[in-house]
């Protein structure tokens, strides 16, 4: 079996069909890349980074395909080397990365295609019988009876757990985010207190800082302990993103300050990236990306890091059907997961890419059974999902304005 091509493909479609989410992203880009070989088969991966930076994937996948055109894969561990050394300069970490962790899980999907196995299987095997699964629902949806009614939302879907955004969000208003530690622990405190009388004790609930990506100033060490041991009472899963990516020093404060367990990762790529902030214990929970970390490889050993520490992982997962089926074949790979991200009532870029391989039963994830990734990628789909240029979502600064 030999590679005969790599390329990518760029689609652009609704966001999601949840109409709470809606209310702040209508639509998403994405971007697959897609490995066919002699043999018949056509591995299909999916970077992260086609849902910012979708134009400047192509250029990067096409830099690396000479390396794999010729190349079977017996060995995807030495073609990735290559690809990485290669690009030694400028993809250790950051966009290189990213778009190698797209290349790397096309490679795992025609390999598994080949052998008749999933993904996981090639990866060491299934570690877990299940996997809980949450809903993620980007901003808390304002005022307190509409965020009522999004909660009822997912757990209506079968969720058994879900995630909301510090602050609050309003068609009107927009975004709202507390900056003083007095007043975002008031908030905050407030908030959970309403959610926990709304939807009981069983249910899982998470905070989302969102301070890696936050276009406000963000929280420092000060403010983000006073919310965490405003949110002790209420027995959160975890806290995620409190502090921006470049406070690894305060990530750690922070674990040691609160019995609120500290999550984070989303926006890390490379290996060395994870152990600046592993080896400071940063995270009680890793939240690594198999469509931007790295690749699943990537992904595992990032995995083995937190859990000779003790830390467990909660995958990150907002891409399209790619991603969260990357990230669901890592989950189940590694000793350590403790959840999964999932998006809610997900749109088509999400149910056309997985084409049911994605099963959720009584708010657990069941191992995915299809050889490879289990996801497609048709012709039917490209055409229903044409590329819109400029689709990437990105923080809107002053000469760069985000209008949808």
């Amino acid at each position: 079996m030999k590679i005969l091509d790599v390329r990518t493909t760029l689609l652009t479609g609704p966001s999601t069909n949840d109409r709470f989410l809606r209310e702040a992203r209508r639509r998403r880009s994405a971007a697959f890349i897609e490995i066919q070989s002699d043999a018949g088969h056509t591995g299909i991966g999916e970077t992260y980074a086609g849902y910012f930076c979708p134009e400047i994937v192509p250029s990067v996948v096409d830099f690396f395909r000479p390396i794999l055109v010729g190349q079977n894969v017996e060995n995807i561990a030495e073609l990735w080397n290559r690809m990485c050394h290669c690009g030694n300069f400028w993809c250790r970490v950051g966009l290189g990365t990213a778009v190698l962790t797209g290349i790397e899980a096309a490679l795992w999907d025609l390999k598994g295609k080949l052998l008749g196995l999933p993904a996981y299987e090639l990866l060491g095997g299934r570690r877990h019988e299940k996997l809980l699964c949450y809903a993620t629902g980007g901003p808390s949806n304002y005022p307190q009876d509409r965020l009522a009614e999004k909660i009822d939302y997912y757990l209506s879907l079968g969720f058994r757990g879900f995630k909301v955004g510090v602050g609050s969000y309003t068609r009107e208003a927009g975004a709202y985010v507390p900056q003083s530690a007095a007043e975002a622990a008031d908030f905050e405190g407030q908030k959970l207190a309403f959610i926990r009388r709304h939807a009981g004790r069983e249910v899982a609930v998470m905070l989302d800082g969102h301070m890696g990506n936050h276009i406000g100033k963000p929280w420092d060490v000060g403010i983000a302990r006073a919310v965490a041991r405003a949110l002790e009472p209420f027995d959160l899963f975890f806290f995620e993103e409190p502090l921006h990516y470049t406070d690894p020093w305060g990530y750690a404060e922070l674990c040691r300050g609160t019995s609120v367990p500290i999550a984070g990762g989303e926006c890390l790529t490379g290996l060395y990236e994870w152990r600046v902030f592993a080896e400071r214990d940063c995270f009680d929970i890793g939240q690594p990306d198999a469509s931007f970390t790295g690749g699943l490889l990537e992904c595992l050993k990032v995995a083995a890091m937190l859990d000779s520490r003790g830390r467990g992982i909660a995958t990150h997962a907002w891409g399209a059907g790619g991603s969260l089926m990357q990230n669901l074949h890592f989950a189940f790979a590694a000793p350590n997961t403790r959840i999964l991200e999932v998006p809610p009532d997900y749109a088509g870029l999400h149910a056309e890419i997985m084409d049911g391989s994605f099963v959720m039963r009584d708010g657990y994830a069941l191992p995915p059974d299809r050889p490879g990734l289990g996801i497609v990628l048709t012709d039917e789909i490209k055409n229903r999902y044409p590329f819109v240029p400029g689709s990437g979502e990105f923080n809107s600064v002053p000469g760069k304005i985000l209008t949808d």
